[in-house]
């Protein structure tokens, strides 16, 4: 590899992640697409037991506030994540039409990748850092002129800061998440 990305594991710090469709096609451009990778969010983020901070999902790129789990990392997690929803999504778009045959030379607008094999990852060591990153995600609806505020682009994290409302998936707290990773490294060493 030419250019090997370095990923830094184990300190504690929150991760912020962004990951795009293949070749930055709005795959996600849809309601329902993006309401789909929000619930599969949802289920990874229990089974492999990491925190959720922020988030926003875009046409054609995410960006996540994560923090690390006890098993694994969080290149794992989004490994899993990007499968289950290239999966899902896929599925949906390829259900043929009834008496319509498959030609291998036939205009398949369908991709045989749905994300970028890389994705970009920050450490978030501090408060003033985090709050950057959240600003910036939310924010980034507002640049892209997809909607006027915040407010009215559901698929991400603003309302849980803004209004103290849940959106369509649960937010991890940052002080639930310090209070986890004390109680964390207090059972790794119980011996004061």
């Amino acid at each position: 590899m030419r250019n090997p990305l370095r990923r830094h594991y184990g300190r504690d710090d929150l991760h912020f992640v962004t990951f795009s469709c293949y070749r930055r096609r709005p795959f996600l451009g849809r309601r329902r697409a993006r309401d789909r990778f929000v619930k599969i969010l949802d289920e990874v983020r229990s089974r492999n037991a990491f925190r959720l901070l922020g988030y926003v999902v875009m046409p054609e790129h995410v960006h996540l506030l994560i923090s690390e789990q006890k098993k694994g990392t969080p290149s794992k997690a989004l490994q899993v994540l990007k499968q289950k929803v290239s999966r899902a999504l896929k599925e949906k778009g390829k259900k043929p039409t009834p008496g319509q045959l498959s030609l291998p030379f036939s205009d398949d607008t369908t991709e045989a990748a749905f994300w970028q094999r890389r994705f970009y990852d920050f450490n978030v060591y501090s408060g003033k850092k985090l709050r950057r990153k959240l600003e910036y995600m939310h924010a980034n609806p507002v640049k892209r002129k997809l909607v006027l505020h915040p407010k009215d682009w559901p698929w991400s994290s603003w309302s849980h800061y803004a209004k103290a409302e849940q959106g369509l998936i649960r937010i991890d707290t940052l002080e639930e998440s310090k209070r986890m990773e004390k109680q964390a490294r207090k059972s790794q060493n119980p011996h004061p």
